[in-house]
């Protein structure tokens, strides 16, 4: 009797380790795929050798963190290009509940406020070389971005300072990526601030990696939360001279380890560098600092990172070792900020009033090539300006048959207003003002252009009658309809 027994309670345990085993975690209900780049092996510059570190240290945490990860080292501009491909084609196969991650390490450079990645047969001449050889970032943000997913994740360990001697022109580290201008369900991590350079380390691995291989590992944390604390650890580690940066237009929660809903909306404030400064004044840091000890009152505006939270450090630290640094950052953030700005109308105006508050910056000479650029664009007042006699001179007697002028890419509402023109002003009959032409008589067309055989005399006075009758109608014309008539009529 006790064998029956023992063998239910046997059979019981199998299928309760299978339940458990079938029930899916929130982290095992959503499919997450990444592609981890480490670029290293430069052909034409010094290597980065804690790439090849960092790209194997986040292939072992993503792993572990249930991804399935696609590791690429040193590719070439055509082999990057076909690993990103490759992966959004698995991205695109996962379905839109699927969380992308791509996680970059090497060079990365900003030319004409594009920012671009760099292969390892990169090799330019001139900064117009960048955009054949180089892989735009927003190509890769923009293919992820149009697959259905549940969140893309970039993590970007690429800010590290120009090698490329001909590229003088170059401005430092990586242009704003607002991600809240593109598809939503986007998170972006830069290694360091916009504009400024990232380290490379001492140790085996990046700043930024070091201190993201063992923040992320901490179970149940928000992603907001987990690089907020990257940020600090970054900062301390390098002296503050490396800040990282993100922005944030998630719509779902996200977790490394532990539990992750998609029905939980993300925790606000994810874009540590909001364009619209956040939401808190200064004067609310102001009462948020004061009476705090300096350090606490420092990591707490680096976890912030927002320009009234460091605006408001300053003011009231003033005396602080730290101060200079925060200054630093406060006028690369502003100047970054209107950069990004500037590019983004892409006007005259808009490079005109970067130029007039930063003309003295690393950018200002790409500043004033895109405006020398805007200024050459052939639009508008004199197209339209020529296009207005030509309709009137066109506008026949007859309002029903009024020609529309063609409307122009540089000036839309060209034909609208010239058309209203010709309408509401009726044709005028003064023949009287002009002088009359030369009417030739019936006698000339019959003498010129001498009847074929065939029709009967009285065919050609009716045709001759007729064409007189038109041209005497018609006033200064006539003698051209006239003609045409006779020409038709025999």
């Amino acid at each position: 009797m006790r064998r029956p027994v023992f063998s239910n309670l046997i059979v019981a345990s199998g299928f309760l380790a299978l339940a458990q085993l079938m029930t899916p975690t929130d982290a095992a209900a959503e499919a997450r795929l990444a592609l981890v780049i480490g670029q290293s092996a430069y052909r034409t510059v010094p290597e980065l050798p804690n790439a090849a570190n960092d790209a194997k240290g986040m292939t072992e945490l993503l792993g572990n963190a249930g991804f399935t990860v696609t590791t690429a080292a040193n590719l070439a501009q055509n082999e990057m290009r076909t690993a990103i491909s490759d992966f959004a084609g698995k991205v695109g196969a996962s379905g839109a509940d699927t969380v992308a991650l791509v996680f970059y390490a090497g060079h990365g450079l900003q030319i004409d406020g594009e920012n671009y990645l760099v292969p390892v047969d990169l090799d330019p001449k001139r900064e117009a070389d960048i955009p054949l050889q180089g892989v735009r970032l927003n190509d890769l943000l923009n293919t992820l971005g149009a697959l259905p997913t549940r969140a893309r994740i970039f993590m970007l360990d690429a800010c590290r300072n120009n090698p490329f001697p001909a590229l003088s022109g170059a401005g430092h580290g990586l242009a704003i990526v607002d991600t809240k201008a593109g598809a939503p369900g986007s998170f972006i991590s830069y290694s360091t601030s916009p504009g400024a350079e990232a380290e490379d380390g001492n140790g085996i691995d990046s700043p930024y990696t070091t201190a993201a291989l063992t923040i992320a590992k901490q179970p149940n944390l928000p992603i907001e939360e987990v690089f907020k604390r990257i940020r600090v650890a970054v900062a301390q580690s390098t002296d503050g001279r490396q800040i990282p940066w993100e922005s944030s237009s998630l719509t779902t929660d996200f977790r490394f380890f532990g539990e992750s809903s998609g029905s939980t909306p993300a925790v606000p404030g994810a874009s540590a560098m909001a364009l619209a400064s956040g939401t808190r004044s200064v004067e609310d840091w102001r009462k948020t600092l004061r009476g705090k000890p300096a350090m606490a009152a420092y990591e707490l505006v680096i976890t912030e990172d927002t320009v009234e939270a460091y605006q408001a450090y300053i003011e009231l630290y003033a005396q602080d070792t730290r101060t200079p640094r925060l200054r630093t950052v406060l006028e690369r953030r502003r100047q970054m900020l209107a950069w990004e700005r500037a590019t983004a109308i892409n006007t005259r105006a808009s490079f005109e009033a970067y130029l007039a508050n930063w003309d003295n910056s690393d950018l200002a000479a790409t500043a004033r090539r895109l405006l020398l650029r805007v200024q050459n664009r052939n639009y508008g007042v004199p197209v339209a300006a020529a296009a207005t006699p030509v309709a009137v001179a066109m506008a026949p007697t007859c309002p029903c048959s009024t020609p529309t002028a063609p409307a122009t890419p540089a000036n839309p509402s060209v034909a609208p207003v010239i058309k209203k023109r010709v309408d509401d002003t009726p044709p005028k009959r003064k023949v009287v003002e002009t002088p009359p032409k030369r009417r030739p008589p019936p006698e000339e067309v019959v003498y010129e252009r001498a009847p074929p055989p065939g029709p009967p005399p009285a065919a050609i006075m009716q045709g001759v009658g007729i064409g007189i009758g038109i041209g005497m109608g018609m006033g200064g014309r006539g003698g051209g309809d006239h003609y045409r008539g006779d020409y038709r009529r025999y």
